[in-house]
């Protein structure tokens, strides 16, 4: 093969075919295109999870996947992001009724940082001190269930809907509700990352001290 050949090969772009992560039986996402394996490394790739499970009542369920390993003709991923369609979401105002939602940033129990947005929706209009209570269910139950799982479970419990009926079952006592949703889940941080802000952020502090030499 001449130098020239060689080039030209070595130019050539490739196919790689996305999987996702394990927990999700490593299955077929579809496929990427580059030159050098390392440019599709951050790539993400949306899906939903009724491609993912074959029910079709769960495609007003987005999920993000980042692709972080890269193999002869492979990619491997990492869940990133959780989100409900806003067509969906759209379905589940009523007039009359309250919408009460919340952003909980939490840590799980092997320091993924995750932001979490819960909504409820109440059968009526509840007043302010009601929906006060609600967000305060909301907020606390999303951060117990991280203190109390890892990244993979946490994120399965709120994909099955487990964590939404754990909210459901709370809040309605405070006042009837019709729907609880987690209508977006983020990965923020990976533990590596976390470490590495609070090292950083110890070192500051540490400069910021003044020291008193006499």
């Amino acid at each position: 093969m001449s130098e020239r050949s060689v080039s030209k090969q070595k130019r050539g772009k490739r196919w790689y075919t996305v999987f996702a992560p394990e927990q999700y039986d490593r299955a077929e996402l579809g496929q990427t295109v580059a030159d050098e394996p390392e440019k599709i490394i951050g790539r993400t790739i949306e899906t939903t999870l009724g491609d993912l499970t074959g029910d079709s009542g769960a495609n007003n369920t987005k999920l993000t996947f980042k692709i972080t390993d890269v193999g002869s003709d492979s990619a491997y991923t990492e869940f990133v992001k959780h989100e409900l369609t806003r067509d969906y979401l759209r379905s589940l105002v009523r007039r009359g009724a309250s919408k009460v939602d919340a952003t909980v940033t939490v840590l799980t129990t092997d320091d993924y940082r995750v932001r979490v947005q819960p909504v409820a929706f109440t059968t009526k209009k509840a007043d302010r001190s009601q929906e006060q209570a609600i967000r305060r269910v909301m907020i606390d139950l999303v951060r117990e269930a991280a203190a109390e799982r890892d990244f993979i479970s946490f994120v399965e419990g709120t994909v099955e809907g487990r964590l939404s009926s754990a909210i459901y079952g709370e809040a309605k006592t405070i006042y009837p509700l019709r729907r609880v949703e987690i209508q977006k889940l983020t990965l923020e941080a990976r533990p590596e990352e976390v470490a590495a802000e609070e090292e950083a952020s110890v070192d500051v502090d540490e400069e910021d001290v003044a020291v008193d030499e006499n």
